[in-house]
């Protein structure tokens, strides 16, 4: 069993954040829907949580009311084996959203999200320290992160 469970605070969302985001990540599934009873604090009968799992990640979604709001202090970072998987996790995730910079993006419900490829990783980390800067200064310039342009910056020279 999962010992760690992101739980995410909505305004009144709750239930439909965790229906988009489960309609996006294979592997993924409601789980449990509860409901407020007559102590509230929400309405009687409405949604106060939803258990879901994206891509297996156990996670809980709260209606907690308007009181706070997510930041870009916390993400949640996608792994992708290729362009493919960027731009469709990409394009969905922005979809009435915003786009940031460096693989970065807040969907419609303000969550923040990186959207990067597995590659990005290794070529940030490559012993040859000049070309992980060239990758460096690559990136910085991206919004999604394009495979090819890393790639290339990687194998350019200065």
């Amino acid at each position: 069993m999962q010992r760690i469970t992101p739980f995410l605070w909505y305004d009144t969302q709750a239930e439909e954040a965790a229906k988009f985001y489960v309609s996006i990540f294979p592997k993924s599934k409601i789980l449990k829907t509860a409901r407020y009873g007559e102590a509230g604090p929400g309405p009687k009968g409405s949604v106060m949580t939803v258990e879901f799992e994206l891509a297996g990640q156990r996670m809980i979604a709260l209606n907690g009311g308007p009181h706070f709001k997510f930041t870009e202090a916390i993400s949640l970072s996608v792994d992708c084996k290729d362009q493919k998987e960027v731009d469709r996790y990409w394009t969905k995730l922005s979809q009435s959203g915003e786009e940031s910079m460096c693989g970065w993006l807040k969907d419609r419900y303000g969550l923040s999200w990186q959207i990067n490829p597995t590659i990005l990783g290794k070529l940030l980390s490559d012993k040859d320290a000049k070309k992980a800067k060239r990758v460096m200064e690559a990136m910085l310039k991206m919004r999604k992160i394009d495979i090819a342009a890393l790639k290339a910056a990687a194998k350019a020279t200065s």
